[in-house]
């Protein structure tokens, strides 16, 4: 189930809204041009899934999605756990590049096909902790200022969408509010009661 969580930019400890009411969700945040909708999710992925068989999976829904916003490259990937050293770097390495706050000249549109991660926006003088679970898709538009949390044992299937052959480019701010604010984990522990 989703979770939006919002807080003033400069008190992290003061939640001024918290829902799991996916109207609510939609319409928090088309106030800031951010498009959310619901998807049915597909049971039947393999564990580790190809680009390919997420792709085919979701078709009409992607094909929506690319003749309505003219996407040209889309793609889908998997963070799945191991139980290696060297996963949990790599993880880990990822992790923190995404903590990092950035905006993109592109709109960011990610779709979870599984598992969850969490999209901080920070607009307008607050901060939108969207955390999206299966089924979930949000188009984050360009410049605006945000950062992503995957949480310490990433494990999703997104697929993902780009007006650019150039796919995923990030513009770091240098700022690391992700510091301040309840990461994946903790929403995750809040979102499960």
């Amino acid at each position: 189930m989703t979770l939006l969580t919002v807080w003033a930019d400069d008190d992290p400890d003061t939640v001024l809204t918290r829902t799991t009411d996916a109207d609510t969700i939609a319409d928090e945040l088309k106030q800031h041009g951010v498009r959310f909708e619901r998807w049915p999710v597909v049971e039947d992925l393999p564990e580790r899934p190809t680009s390919d068989e997420v792709l085919a999976a979701y078709e009409p829904y992607v094909a929506r999605v690319v003749e309505n916003e003219g996407y040209v490259l889309v793609d889908a990937l998997h963070m799945t756990p191991e139980d290696t050293d060297e996963w949990r770097a790599k993880a880990a390495e990822a992790r923190q590049r995404f903590l990092n706050e950035h905006t993109h000249d592109d709109d960011e549109d990610r779709f979870f096909a599984r598992g969850a991660g969490v999209f901080y926006l920070h607009v307008g003088g607050r901060v939108y902790g969207v955390l999206c679970e299966a089924g979930d898709l949000l188009s984050v538009p360009a410049d605006t200022t945000h950062w992503f949390d995957m949480g310490t044992r990433p494990d999703y299937v997104s697929i993902r969408f780009f007006h650019d052959e150039d796919g995923w480019v990030g513009n770091f701010t240098g700022a690391r509010l992700s510091d301040r604010f309840a990461d994946f984990d903790t929403l995750m522990s809040i979102r499960r009661g």
